[in-house]
C-alpha cells in the first residue's frame, strides 16, 4: 500500500495533497512509519473494515475499499475506495464497489452507505452512478488543488437504491 499510497494521482484524488508538487514528493520514514503503524491497527478498529483489492490474474495488491464511521444507531456507514494505477481500467474498482455494497446490505444490514468525491475524478462519479449511487448534494469548492477551488459531491445509497438497483440487474 505504501507504494500505491505515493502515486501522484492517488494522492491527488484522495486529497492527500493539496497540488501536484506536494503530489509528487515521496513520503519520508516518519511518514511510512506511521502509515504502517496505522494500517496495523486496522483490525482492532470495531468501526470499519478495511480490505485490500488484490487483482485476481497478477495477484497484486492494487488498492483498498474501506467502509468507516460507522453508526450503530443508524446503521450508517461511509465509503472510500483508491487504486493504484495498476489496476486502473480493468473493472476492479467496479467490482469491489459491487461487492461491497452488497456485503453492506445483505450481510451487515446496512441502511445507507454514503461517499464524497470531488468533481475532477469523473471516472469513479461514473462507478458510483452504475452502481446505485444517488447525487445527495455539493460541498460548493470544499477543497483547493493548485489553487483552484473544487466542488466536492456528495453521493448516498440506500437499502431500497441497492434493491431496486439490484432488482434491475435480474
Amino acid at each position: 500500500m505504501l507504494a500505491i499510497l505515493s502515486e501522484s494521482e492517488v494522492q491527488r484524488l484522495t486529497g492527500s495533497a493539496s497540488d501536484d508538487q506536494e503530489a509528487g514528493t515521496a513520503m519520508g520514514s516518519e511518514e511510512i512509519e506511521r502509515t504502517r503503524d496505522w494500517y496495523a491497527s486496522r483490525n482492532a478498529q470495531n468501526d470499519r473494515m478495511d480490505l485490500a483489492i488484490v487483482n485476481r490474474e497478477s495477484r497484486e495488491l492494487v488498492g483498498e475499499a474501506v467502509f468507516n464511521e460507522y453508526d450503530d444507531y443508524t446503521n450508517n456507514v461511509n465509503f472510500r475506495i483508491l487504486i493504484g494505477s495498476a489496476g486502473q481500467g480493468k473493472g476492479l474498482g467496479t467490482e469491489a464497489v459491487r461487492l461491497f455494497l452488497q456485503y453492506g446490505f445483505e450481510q451487515l444490514g446496512l441502511h445507507r452507505v454514503g461517499l464524497e468525491v470531488f468533481s475532477f475524478n469523473p471516472r469513479a462519479e461514473r462507478v458510483y452512478v452504475k452502481s446505485g449511487f444517488v447525487l445527495e448534494g455539493v460541498k460548493r469548492e470544499d477543497f483547493r488543488y493548485n489553487g483552484e477551488y473544487v466542488d466536492t459531491k456528495v453521493y448516498g445509497i440506500l437499502r431500497s437504491d441497492y434493491e431496486r438497483t439490484e432488482q434491475l440487474k435480474s
